[in-house]
């Protein structure tokens, strides 16, 4: 049933009916849901834009676990880092040292990771830059532990080859002080020359003592020399590996050949006075790459520190060589 529509009339003080075209009520219709529909996409608009539905809001909490999850992952990362950096340090600085060997070159541990723009893809992502921040720790830590463990395999090797390196390297007397009658001449530097009564350089130290006292290898190798001149008299050098020989001079014999391999501790000959001498002795040198190096710092397997002192005391005292 339509509703009746009345209006008041000021002349007649009484209510008059109005009739209401069709027309107009579809106007008004209109204009009703009309409003009633921009009402309804004001009211949409404003619930999507500030309102999550319950799919945004599971996504979004999703991503802000993830961010969480990449910046702990980051965290781990440094600390990772700091680890292997610590490893690259004492490979460099400890093993490698121990072993003689040369550390891995600063270019091969820092050296950038190879590809056209790795991360291309990721630059059109959400939080592309912690992404790409992300993989690239996650690339330099990859190669670098790469390198430590191809490195570690080296210093495996080497430590493989310790013991024979141990037992080769000259770490003993090449005589034994137990004897009383052997005793310290001279040592490593310049000294006067007992002949020529010039200041000359005295590669190595000399043991003097009674003709026959035997004469040791200081460590495994194989006998490179043996023969006699004028100079050294009847000597002998050893070839002990690792860039290192032995040299023993104005011996009175040796009990050794050339080619013999000798363990360290074994007699090659024995104390005596030939050659350019002025008195019983045996000439000892170290040379390391072919150079002499002081035999003092290789003793560390005869002599406690004490005797260590009084040895470096003794060498250093004297001051004139017995070659």
């Amino acid at each position: 049933m339509a509703k009746i529509h009345y209006q008041f009339n000021k002349e007649t003080l009484s209510y008059d009916r109005i009739e209401i075209s069709f027309r107009k009520r579809l106007w008004n219709w209109t204009t009703r849901l009309g409003a009633s529909l921009l009402w309804g996409i004001l009211i949409a608009v404003v619930a999507f834009t500030f309102i999550d539905s319950p799919k945004e809001a599971t996504l979004k909490k999703e991503n802000a676990e993830l961010l969480a999850e990449y910046n702990i992952l980051n965290k781990e990362l440094d600390e990772l880092s700091e680890v292997i950096t610590a490893l690259e340090h004492r490979d460099d600085n400890m093993y490698r040292v121990i072993f003689e060997s040369d550390p891995i070159d600063a270019s091969i541990r820092q050296g950038g990771i190879g590809g056209v723009d790795r991360y291309a893809e990721l630059r059109e992502m959400n939080n592309s830059e912690l992404l790409i921040s992300t993989k690239q720790k996650m690339d330099r830590l990859t190669k670098a532990a790469y390198i430590q463990s191809r490195s570690f395999d080296e210093i495996e090797t080497m430590v493989k080859n310790k013991i024979d390196m141990l037992a080769s390297i000259p770490a003993i007397l090449p005589v034994s002080l137990k004897d009383k009658k052997v005793y310290r001449s001279s040592g490593f530097g310049y000294r006067i020359h007992p002949i020529y009564k010039t200041r000359k350089f005295h590669a190595g130290i000399d043991f003097a003592g009674p003709i026959g006292t035997p004469i040791y290898a200081t460590g495994n190798g194989k006998v490179i020399k043996v023969g006699s001149d004028s100079g050294y008299g009847k000597h002998v050098i050893i070839d002990h590996g690792y860039s290192y020989k032995t040299h023993y001079a104005h011996l009175s014999a040796y009990t050794v050949k050339r080619g013999q391999k000798v363990k360290r501790g074994e007699i090659i000959g024995f104390l005596g006075n030939s050659g350019r001498s002025t008195g019983p002795h045996c000439h000892y040198e170290v040379l390391k790459n072919d150079i002499s190096v002081n035999p003092i710092n290789y003793f560390f397997n005869d002599l406690t520190p004490d005797e260590y002192e009084e040895l470096v005391k003794s060498v250093e005292e004297a001051g004139q060589s017995l070659d």
